[in-house]
């Protein structure tokens, strides 16, 4: 017989905006079976749960998650389920784990050890040193017979993609290989792939252009979702969402606009014409959604912060260039004069703004680039090109560079949902608090505290 379990004393929320009233909440096995005012659930055979004081909400769900490493852990993962989420969006920001292909196997592995902790699963059918999978749906079978602590809703990256038809060229597809990313996208998408996301700022996905990611996010049909980390969050934020509707529009796909942010002090205030933008764009028929986190800092890859010249081609070639003797010179005169559609985020930051959250060693866990600086006793542009090459690249960064105001703005939207963004589970050192963070901070702060939205309202969201 099935546990049956009442749920008494609570407020009722039932995730569609209204603010919460009395009830009481009956679960039998892993279903809810009956909702009613209190005390009208019979309560023979049930366990009891006092709620009183509490509020009973559905679980949320995270739009923009990176756990997609989460089932093949050796424990379970439960930073977000005990935040209240039950569903995360994974594959976000063009990096997924599949599909792989085993000519390009190096470059998936370098380019997905710069976010994910190593992945250690079985070995393929085809030997020890192939891939554990390569199509999507294999991947969705090993992560299915693993086990999940939430509803997985994974996406496709179109950086993984990309480096599954071609590697990392910095060019544009040719027909054929695009033939061929547009037939793993329907392999991903039959195989239960919800959309396809892309990282814009990224190698390789960077080196798309709009025509190339319209043609892919056409598979996608009117229901599937063409998620993006766009091309700038900075003083470019305006042409970077005009792009990502357009490719909408082209694609005749629902768009999601990953992290919404005005990055960078130049930019702050930007967010406000961003909204109106959307807003406008929803009016005349778009189907277009945004997500935020709720932190004035961000996170990411610190690759990020070489400027174009530098951030070009394979794992190794970066490295390479990097190690060139006029390596430091040149990020420092990039970062002081800026490059025509970069986001400069330490010029526009400063080296004090940026911390380091995890790193290969771990030495640098935790200090800022101008505490890295002195440290290492030489430049601040010197430190940077240090850190990368000893590290390998594999280095993430803290970066506090968004307004509160701006914050409180985007959060503010009715059309804002929350994601976490945060770092993928396992990862080590001092990750950004989001992962852990994000969903209590946004009711504790913003919905408590400051009483920037209703409850209600804020739970639908």
């Amino acid at each position: 017989m099935d546990r049956r379990i009442l749920i008494t004393g609570g407020r009722i929320a039932d995730g569609l905006g209204g603010e919460p009233r009395s009830g009481d909440v009956l679960v039998v096995g892993e279903r809810i079976a009956a909702v009613a005012p209190p005390g009208r659930l019979g309560a023979a055979g049930a366990s009891l749960l006092d709620a009183t004081g509490l509020v009973v909400a559905p679980g949320f769900i995270d739009v923009h998650s990176h756990a997609d490493n989460a089932p093949l852990l050796p424990a379970d993962d439960v930073g977000k389920i005990l935040q209240g989420v039950t569903t995360e969006v994974v594959g976000n920001c063009g990096f997924s784990l599949a599909p792989a292909a085993d000519e390009h196997r190096r470059a998936l592995d370098e380019h997905l050890a710069q976010l994910f902790p190593p992945v250690k699963v079985r070995a393929a059918r085809s030997g020890k040193d192939a891939a554990a999978w390569r199509d999507f749906g294999e991947f969705l079978r090993v992560c299915d017979a693993a086990g999940h602590v939430t509803n997985y809703c994974p996406l496709v990256g179109h950086g993984t993609l990309r480096i599954a038809a071609f590697g990392v060229a910095d060019r544009p597809a040719s027909v054929a290989e695009l033939r061929l990313m547009v037939r793993l996208l329907d392999e991903a998408l039959e195989a239960g792939a919800f959309g396809l996301s892309s990282g814009l700022i990224y190698p390789p996905g960077r080196y798309a252009g709009a025509d190339e990611l319209a043609r892919l996010a056409a598979r996608l049909g009117p229901r599937r979702i063409y998620a993006t980390h766009m091309r700038s969050e900075g003083l470019g934020l305006a042409d970077a969402i005009d792009e990502a509707l357009t490719i909408g529009d082209r694609a005749g796909c629902r768009v999601q606009i990953s992290h919404l942010k005005a990055m960078g002090r130049p930019a702050w205030g930007a967010v406000v014409p961003a909204l109106r933008a959307l807003d406008a764009a929803r009016a005349r028929g778009c189907a277009v959604g945004h997500d935020a986190y709720p932190y004035t800092a961000s996170s990411t890859l610190l690759t990020t912060l070489l400027p174009p010249e530098l951030l070009t081609g394979s794992h190794t070639e970066i490295l390479d260039r990097l190690r060139r003797p006029d390596a430091a010179a040149l990020l420092a005169d990039a970062i002081g004069h800026g490059r025509p559609g970069w986001d400069n985020r330490i010029g526009s930051t400063g080296w004090q703004s940026v911390r380091i959250a995890s790193s290969a060693s771990g030495r640098f866990d935790g200090l800022t680039l101008a505490e890295v600086a002195a440290t290492l006793e030489a430049p601040p542009a010197e430190a940077l090109r240090r850190v990368l090459v000893t590290e390998r690249l594999r280095v993430t960064a803290v970066t506090f560079g968004m307004s509160e105001d701006d914050v409180a703005a985007v959060l503010a939207h009715p059309s804002t949902m929350i994601g976490s963004d945060g770092a993928p589970p396992g990862v080590s050192g001092k990750p950004h608090p989001r992962g852990h963070g994000a969903f209590p901070r946004m009711l504790g702060r913003y919905v408590r505290d400051r009483r920037l939205v209703p409850l209600g309202p804020a739970l639908r969201r």
